[in-house]
Parts: C-alpha cells; structure tokens; sequence
C-alpha cells in the first residue's frame, strides 16, 4: 500500500453517513503524547528527532495497531504527496511543511493516522464520518493503552501528560467535529455561534484547522483545554450537548430561509450548479464555496440531480494535490484551474 492507493477511493471522513450527517460532515478524536526520555520537539536535536522517529516507527509495527499500515516518510515524501495527505486530513499543515525527520502511519480504511514528530512525538488520530465520537474514544483509547505498554509517555501524577503546547496538558484529547453550516453563515447568525463557543471555550476553525478559512462554509469545532476534565467529560459535552445544539440551530437557520426565501434558495443552488456545469477555469476556493449551497440542497431534498457521496468526491477530488496526483504531473495555478473545471464537467455529465 502507498500514497498512490489512496487516490482511487474517498476518504472516511467525507462518506456522507452518520449521525446529524446533514449538518456534521465528521468526526476526529486526537491524543498527543511524548516519550518521557526525550526533549519536546522544540528543544531536540536533529539526532534526537531522528531516534524519536525510528522508535515510535518501530514500536506502532511491532503494535499492529495499524491494519494493511502505511507508513509514509513526510521528510522524504513528494511535495505533491504530502500536500494529498493535508487535503485528505490525514495529516495537519504544520506537518506537511515542518522540518526534519518525522512521516506518518495510515490506515488501510483511513480511519486512524499516528503522526510522528508533528508538534508533539507522536499525535494519535482517529477519524468518522458523521457524529461517531464514542467508538472513535474507544478505538483511539485502545491504541494509546497498547502503544503505552511498549513506549514510555511523559506523565506527571499532579498535571497528566506533558505535552508542547500547554493547552493540551492532562489528557492530551482534541475533539474535533466538523460541520456544515451555509444557512447560518448567510443569515449572519455564524457570528452568534463563534462568540458562544468562545465563551465555552472552544475553537472554530476552517477546513484543514488552525490558521485556515472556513472553506465551503465548513468549520471545525474542538476543545482548547484539557487539563481539569477527563476524556469521557469532554466526549460527552460534544456529544450530547455542543453539537446537536449547533446542529438544531443549523437546521432552524435552513427551515427559515425554505419557508421565506425560498425562491431566492433555489436560486443560489442552481446558479450554483450552472457555473460547475459549464466553467472552464476554477479555483479550489470557487469550487468549495459552489458546492456549499447544493451539499444543503440536497440534504433539504431540493436537489436531486447527485447525491451527496459525489459531491463529496468532487470536493475532494478537485483539491490541488488530489488533481495533480490524477494527471500525475506537476502543474501550474492555471493548469490546475482548467484541469479542475474539466474534472467537474466530466464527472456531473454522468
């Protein structure tokens, strides 16, 4: 199995299935842990990363805690590649443009990714379509309790595990769920919704997290703290209480705008869908920001000319890298551009 494996098939996360599938795209559960004997990242020597990453490496095959693994060299891997992996969520930013030694172990499923030397030694990630927060605690749990038995974790009886950034000390989980909120974005009451998440501090952030827009009007909603609540604590608070209560107010934001704005509704979806049907150059941006009001169309079945897996491959497939991997060349902005509208023409003509 290799990167090129990966390109034939969507990802989990975007499957469209789930729980409150219309309104959350999916799920993340991730841990950070360090290995006690060694400085965090920012303190190691090259030497030093590169024997964090031999040992985590060697210690997750020696686990079997990734089924048909890949493990990919990020350091050594295709600039294109590690843009792929970005795009597919597997892997952040930050570890696709870091330095030195430092790769990734996949799932066949791409249902989990252990990041090795990201920000933190290792970063345990699991990842669902839809709202599926407990079975992903519970698989992410089982992995951390198998790797804890072969490798050392930095633990501190008083703070919980030692992590590089502060917010993440104690249990070290990131809940993270993404979801799709076009109506509240268009009614302006986003705005009402970042502010109280802020209050409940909590982080809302665009597509490929921190530092990103919210493209496609897809935002992700996790935890800032962790010290001071246990796992199942915060589990619970996405699961029973946060979401569904984003959720709710989504799904009010569309009623109102079906039942008073009905014709001007329909409009943006199908105006939507004439550009993606006869552009010939696109952006990326355009493409997500196009898609945005038919994904809602048809959860709200007023668009049934695709359904929402191949939308769901559009999105991902028209990315930049995922393009560039298709045509298996390097090319420009605006040889992206026109090869995207060509790949949305060919695949809404069948």
């Amino acid at each position: 199995m290799n990167v090129d494996d990966l390109s034939s098939k969507t990802g989990e996360w975007l499957r469209g299935e789930g729980q409150l599938a219309d309104v959350v795209v999916s799920s993340r559960v991730r841990l950070a842990r360090n290995l006690a004997e060694y400085p965090f990242l920012s303190k190691a020597s090259p030497s030093e990363r590169t024997e964090i990453y031999r040992t985590i490496t060697e210690e997750i095959a020696a686990a079997s805690v990734i089924d048909d693994e890949l493990l990919v060299d990020i350091e050594d891997a295709d600039p294109i590649d590690r843009q792929f992996l970005v795009e597919r969520n597997l892997i952040s930013r930050n570890h696709a443009g870091g330095e030195g030694s430092r790769g990734v172990g996949i799932s066949r499923a791409e249902t989990r990714s252990l990041m090795i030397n990201e920000e933190d030694h290792l970063r345990i990630q699991g990842l669902r379509s839809g709202l599926d927060l407990d079975s992903l605690w519970q698989e992410i749990n089982d992995i951390d309790d198998r790797l804890a038995e072969r490798l050392a974790f930095a633990f501190d009886n008083t703070l919980g595990y030692l992590t590089a950034c502060p917010t993440n000390v104690g249990t070290g989980i990131r809940v993270s769920v993404m979801v799709h909120l076009p109506a509240l974005k268009w009614t302006k009451d986003i705005e009402r919704v970042e502010r109280a998440a802020q209050d409940m501090r909590l982080a809302v952030r665009g597509l490929h997290g921190e530092g990103t827009e919210a493209a496609g009007d897809l935002y992700q909603i996790s935890n800032q703290t962790t010290l001071g609540q246990s796992e199942e604590d915060i589990i619970r608070a996405f699961r029973d209480s946060i979401i569904p209560r984003i959720a709710e107010y989504e799904r009010a934001a569309r009623d109102a705008l079906a039942r008073h704005g009905e014709s001007q509704l329909d409009d943006r979806i199908w105006r939507a869908y004439g550009i993606l049907k006869n552009a010939r150059c696109i952006s990326t941006e355009e493409t997500q920001t196009l898609l945005s009001p038919i994904r809602m169309g048809i959860h709200l079945g007023r668009f049934q000319e695709f359904d929402i897996n191949t939308l769901n491959e559009i999105f991902l497939f028209a990315q930049s890298a995922h393009l560039q991997k298709m045509h298996q060349q390097s090319m420009s902005g605006e040889q992206r551009a026109v090869a995207r509208a060509d790949y949305i023409r060919s695949r809404l003509a069948e």
